[in-house]
């Protein structure tokens, strides 16, 4: 007796037989396996859970050489920034530093324009005095030993005006009482 196959193909041996039956069995098995991965939600969630870590763990990479290379540009723009400061900063100086001296010689020279000027006048007044009848000797002698020896007499006149400026200061004191 033959049996007929709904799909019209029959078997056509023992060993076809097997044959289509291991291939249905395959089949059937593939379908099982692909059904349990649908019902499986706590599986799947695994893998996809699995999965996003993996996302995570590559992002962070991204992110990390990211701000590392950020870092570094940084870095970078503040150190030729510290560099530029220091530059100006080292100019300013020495343009303070020329100008100070211009104005240090410029002090001095007008200064010595002073004291020469001073001098001579003095030395003229001193003159004058040595040879004016109307000024008592001993003046005349004072003024002739100053203007030979010219510290000494600047020294005995500061303190002599040290003195009088005492006495005024004391006058003025008693005043008060």
């Amino acid at each position: 007796m033959t049996h007929r196959n709904p799909h019209g193909s029959g078997a056509k041996g023992p060993d076809e037989l097997r044959r289509q039956i291991e291939h249905t069995r395959n089949q059937l098995g593939d379908t099982v396996a692909q059904l349990v991965d649908r019902v499986d939600v706590k599986g799947r969630a695994r893998a996809r859970a699995a999965d996003l870590r993996d996302k995570a763990g590559a992002m962070t990479v991204q992110l990390r050489a990211g701000a590392a290379q950020a870092g570094h540009g940084v870095q970078d723009r503040a150190a030729k920034a510290g560099h530029l400061v220091q530059d100006r900063a080292a100019r300013a100086g020495h343009t303070a530093q020329e100008r100070m001296t211009k104005a240090g010689h410029l002090v001095q020279e007008q200064a010595g324009h002073g004291r020469h000027a001073l001098r001579d006048r003095a030395t003229h007044a001193g003159h004058t005095m040595e040879h004016d009848a109307r000024v008592p000797r001993p003046v005349r002698s004072a003024v002739s030993a100053a203007m030979r020896h010219p510290r000494p007499a600047l020294l005995i006149g500061a303190a002599g005006a040290a003195v009088i400026g005492a006495a005024v200061i004391w006058r003025r004191v008693d005043r008060c009482r």
